[in-house]
């Protein structure tokens, strides 16, 4: 039996769950930002979202709150790897027309 009850849980389920589709969806959308390893912490992230939406009624308000706290500075630290990762693309992309127009 699956006991899934409404509340904060569902919520920081689905925020992640939301993080982890984008990151699955950046090979799509920028592939020369992509690396293959996002594809496995996308995998793990998406259990752990699924995880939190069918056990997460069972937390007490400090383990939701360490919870929050985790996902918070996952997103976040993600969020900051893609846009290095974007920007080192750039840069990359420039050196190479400067290249071309010095031969």
């Amino acid at each position: 039996m699956i006991n899934i009850g409404f509340g904060p849980n569902i919520l920081l389920g689905f925020i992640l769950g939301i993080g982890v589709l984008l990151l699955y969806f950046l090979r799509v959308i920028r592939p020369e930002i992509a690396r293959d390893e996002d594809i496995f912490f996308a995998t793990i992230n998406l259990l752990y979202s699924c995880i939190l939406i069918v056990h997460g009624w069972r937390l007490d308000p400090i383990l939701l709150f360490s919870q929050v706290l985790i996902i918070t500075s996952l997103i976040v630290a993600g969020w900051e790897n893609i846009r290095l990762r974007g920007l080192l693309s750039n840069i990359a992309k420039l050196k190479y027309k400067q290249q071309d127009k010095e031969l």
